[in-house]
Order: C-alpha cells, then structure tokens, then sequence
C-alpha cells in the first residue's frame, strides 16, 4: 500500500502561500525552513509541498511516497515496465530530506517522483550528480518546462 500521495507546488511569495495552505488545510506545516514547507497530513494522506526557489509558480510535480523499500522496488518497476523512468536515485539529497528515489514522466510530459524517506537532511539539495542531476529531476528532461538540472535550484 502505498503511504502517500505527494504534491510539489512552486510560489512566488512563501510567507504568504504557507498562510494560505495553513488556513486552508487547518494545520501548520510540519517542516518550515526559509526556502520550504511540508504538510504531512494524514486526511487526506498527503505530503504536500511549497517552495520557493526562484521557478516557474504551479505545480512542479506529483509523486507516490513508499512506506519501505519493497513498495519502492514494485513501485520502480511498474514505471519500468511503462518505459517511463527518467533517473533512479540512491541516497539523494532533496527537499531537506535523504531518499531513494525513481523519477518518471506520464505521456503528457508531466514529472512524477517515487520515494522513500530515510531522514531529514540539513541542505535543501545535495551535490548535482555526474550524470547533470540535481535535486528532484534530470539535465535530460531539457526540454519540458519541468525540467531540473544542476543550476535550476529545484525539488
């Protein structure tokens, strides 16, 4: 069973977009930093994120976030078998949080990102990886307006 529904929305203002989601989902985000917050709630089971890291406003991607690492590993593999992997990480930084992670895109061009958590992490993102990976995307995802390479600080 997977653990939860995951949601990544770019803004423009974060001060004013947590105000928002915190009046509009009646609880304070669970991770606050100066750049990031998190809703983890639990009706519904959702990870809801904000950033602001100077993108494009809207959402940035959805994702699926497994409870261990054999609902990661079946998770991987249906996007395997779609053909639809763009980048499978190990032991990424992202989002103030380590994860294994399996990146995918749908037909429509639109990101999708599986992970498990394994713990928090100090740094927003990690070293960009020698492949042009950054945080939360791929160098060869260029051509969407999604796309993340090393220098486009995104999750």
């Amino acid at each position: 069973m997977i653990k939860r529904f995951h949601v990544h929305v770019n803004v423009d203002q974060l001060d004013r977009s947590i105000r928002f989601y915190t009046t509009l989902l009646s609880v304070a985000p669970s991770v606050l930093k100066p750049d990031y917050a998190k809703w983890m709630l639990d009706d519904p089971r959702v990870n809801f994120a904000i950033s602001q890291r100077g993108r494009k406003a809207g959402v940035d991607h959805l994702g699926l976030q497994a409870g261990d690492d054999a609902e990661l590993a079946a998770i991987g593999a249906r996007l395997q078998a779609a053909d639809a992997v763009t980048l499978a990480e190990r032991a990424t930084t992202c989002c103030y949080a380590r994860s294994d992670k399996f990146w995918a895109e749908d037909p429509q061009g639109v990101r999708w990102e599986s992970f498990r958590t394994h713990g928090e992490a100090t740094t927003y993102t990690g070293a960009p990886q020698p492949d042009g990976a950054a945080c939360c995307g791929t160098a060869a995802s260029a051509g969407s307006s999604t796309s993340c390479g090393p220098a486009a600080n995104c999750c």
